[in-house]
């Protein structure tokens, strides 16, 4: 009888399993109505060192549905964006934790995510480590502040959060690339990759956020933020509605 050379799709689901605790499949089984999304949360809990606790609070937060839909956006980056890149950010974030009232200032968002940074980094993965806020960069006899830094381990570059209470407006990205820029020339070692950034704003149109970064030259995204957990439900008809109508263009 041969010998078996490459592991099977069974053998690779049965050492996940295996990975994880029984609060855990317990967990998933009990709360994900289908195969996709009970496979999406067993590697994600092994990815990012969910605790049961941390698990469901992911659920609650349907990130399944954000990432999915997300993917949906992120296809309309520039081609510049690697797949590593558009995986280790999401189109949406949850930062119900922060308890902010509405309306709130882009102050008071930066010290609730600078006091909740653990929930933060929870929300964003495990591979970002924070540097500083209000991250100072000199250009010519000019002092300029970036909302938030961190370092992301796995893309070996710095990340720029520039936050926005507004609606994304495609001026705003003028901002963010004149902070990036500043980084790469100043604060970027040579062995690092170019520095992304990130817009975050309180909404966002798909379109206009398209036609602005079609001419953008560093590497920036933009995503909107909620206070509060999405509605599940809603979120799962839109990702349904959407199955189907590519479904429909498929048979056509």
């Amino acid at each position: 009888m041969g010998r078996q050379l490459h592991p099977q799709p069974q053998d690779i689901r049965n050492t996940i399993v295996a990975q994880l605790s029984w609060s855990h499949h317990r967990t998933i089984f009990s709360r994900c109505k289908t195969e996709e999304e009970r496979e999406f949360y067993l590697r994600m809990s092994i990815k990012e060192n969910y605790s049961v606790r941390e698990l469901d609070r992911q659920i609650n937060a349907s990130l399944f549905e954000r990432v999915m839909l997300g993917k949906i956006n992120i296809a309309s980056l520039p081609k510049e964006f690697s797949q590593d890149i558009t995986n280790a950010f999401k189109d949406s974030y949850v930062f119900e934790f922060l308890n902010l009232p509405e309306p709130h200032s882009e102050s008071d968002l930066q010290k609730g995510l600078i006091k909740q940074m653990k929930n933060f980094i929870l929300e964003l993965g495990r591979d970002f480590i924070f540097i500083d806020e209000e991250y100072k960069v000199q250009v010519g006899n000019s002092d300029f502040y970036i909302d938030l830094v961190f370092y992301h381990r796995g893309l070996q570059c710095l990340v720029a959060f520039e936050l926005k209470t507004e609606k994304f407006k495609p001026d705003h990205l003028g901002q963010l690339n004149f902070y990036l820029e500043a980084l790469d020339r100043d604060v970027k070692k040579p062995h690092e990759n170019p520095s992304i950034g990130i817009l975050l704003c309180k909404d966002k149109e798909n379109e206009v956020v398209e036609f602005a970064l079609s001419r953008s030259l560093s590497p920036a995204m933009v995503a909107e933020y909620q206070t509060q957990l999405p509605n599940k439900e809603l979120l799962q008809q839109k990702l349904h509605e959407i199955f189907e109508n590519n479904n429909i263009e498929d048979r056509q």
